[in-house]
């Protein structure tokens, strides 16, 4: 029998999982998906927006993976960190060892100020609305929505996201699994103008067509773009040899442009309308700072430099705002005890074989973010999971000689650990349910670890 540890349960880890299962070379397989979380799905669940439902239901593929009879979810059991199980010690446990742990950090802008109260990273603002434990339930809420302004650094579908919640009516994330909390101050929001921004042209800017036009579906708000800086764009005016996403995107922009005000209802007398301003070619350069806090944003104004890049104009305008988002990027962090590349934020490999030292480590592997990049979408997770596993099946006939435990859950809770299993996931669905029909509404994510926790350990439920 081959024994793998599947290291994080989101896309990349249910899809080695899934191509493990799926091989014909080594029928005797067994598979164990590890989650530092009691909860599965990794960023499907705590990344994909809350109102869009049906990138969610993608968790219904990852499901029927995690219940086959021979995978087995291990919640609660963090690897590399202080409180957790080691890669080395890990190893005795398994033939092998795949690692799925993501991308979990943003990238940083750089400029002075971005650590003012009111600047976030767009990965904590998603987090925070969509529930994830490490977050708590009210890091926002006392005074980064007070604003009329917010500015989301980033041109890319995150920046959309956060872009698009922030200007959705509470009334309409109701039906979704939002938190209270968040839900709560949401609704109590003074933001009504948004801007998205991005420091080169429209033709490089990476949102999808279908991300982009719903923030022009979105009631009660109004897309707002300058036709000034659309056509700074060489590429703008003669897009015919542009990639087709690019070509689609520029005409959705230039159906905003065209319209003037953009899209949605007719703002009403008291300015109650949302807007949302899509902006190019505006670097930043500097957080302003008004009473302790961010209060706005300076730019500098940017051209196309001839290749392919951007060039400073020496203009600068300001943008104020309470709340600062940055979408620039995702960044592997390093796992302890797993070789890492500081530059590319990934570890080192071959074909998803782990590198220490430049040779290949016995039993260690890489799939996922963490080991091409944050790169790509959900999807581009199941063509690398497979060369990873290509790579494992290879390797199978001399792992398998190494013994390894009979049960390696049973060793974790020997170390001090309390994993929660499938049972314990599931309880914790039934009490998300519960929540919801005690606030009228489907199942609400519950926020924080206790809480979770708990509900696991009620498999009585």
């Amino acid at each position: 029998m081959l024994s793998v540890a599947v290291v994080g349960s989101g896309p990349s880890g249910v899809y080695t999982a899934q191509a493990l299962l799926q091989q014909s070379l080594v029928p005797d397989v067994r598979v164990h998906v590890l989650d530092r979380l009691p909860t599965p799905y990794g960023l499907v669940r705590y990344g994909v927006a809350p109102d869009h439902e049906k990138i969610k239901s993608l968790q219904n593929s990852l499901r029927a993976v995690l219940e086959d009879e021979r995978v087995t979810f291990v919640g609660n059991v963090g690897v590399g960190g202080p409180d957790g199980v080691s890669p080395a010690r890990l190893a005795e446990l398994y033939h092998a060892v795949v690692y799925c742990v993501g991308a979990s950090t943003d990238r940083a802008l750089a400029v002075p100020g971005e650590s003012l109260p009111g600047s976030y990273s767009a990965t904590r603002f998603v987090s925070w609305y969509s529930a994830h434990p490490d977050i708590g339930a009210d890091p926002f809420a006392r005074d980064a929505l007070d604003g009329r302004s917010a500015v989301v650094i980033g041109v890319g579908n995150v920046a959309v996201d956060v872009a698009r919640i922030l200007a959705r009516g509470a009334d309409e994330l109701r039906t979704t699994d939002v938190p209270r909390a968040a839900l709560s101050a949401l609704a109590a929001s003074r933001v009504r103008e948004v801007h998205i921004v991005g420091r080169r042209g429209p033709s490089q800017a990476r949102f999808t067509t279908k991300e982009l036009r719903e923030l022009g579906a979105l009631p009660g708000a109004r897309v707002v773009v300058d036709p000034a800086e659309l056509a700074l764009d060489p590429a703008y005016a003669a897009p015919d040899g542009l990639p087709a996403v690019v070509r689609r995107n520029l005409a959705v922009l230039r159906g905003w442009s065209a319209a003037g005000a953009g899209s949605g209802g007719p703002e009403d007398a008291a300015g109650a309308a949302r807007r949302i301003r899509l902006r190019f070619f505006l670097r930043p350069v500097e957080l302003l700072e008004r009473g302790g806090r961010v209060a706005g944003v300076r730019f500098a104004r940017t051209a196309p430099d001839g290749a392919g890049g951007v060039r400073d104009t020496g203009r600068y305008e300001d943008i104020e705002a309470r709340l600062v988002l940055r979408a620039v990027g995702y960044r592997g962090v390093e796992l302890p005890g797993l070789p890492f590349d500081p530059v590319r934020g990934t570890v080192p490999h071959t074909a998803g074989r782990v590198l220490r030292d430049g040779v290949p480590s016995p039993g260690e592997y890489v799939a996922g973010w963490i080991k091409r990049g944050p790169t790509g979408v959900i999807g581009s997770n199941r063509s690398c999971a497979k060369e990873t596993v290509a790579s494992l099946l290879e390797d199978a006939a001399g792992l398998t000689l190494r013994p390894v435990a009979a049960d390696p859950l049973a060793v974790l809770r020997e170390w001090g650990l309390r994993p929660v299993e499938w049972a314990g996931w599931l309880s914790i669905e039934r009490a998300e349910a519960e929540l919801g029909r005690s606030l009228g509404r489907g199942p609400v994510k519950i926020p924080d670890w206790p809480g979770l926790l708990a509900a696991a350990r009620d498999e009585n439920r």
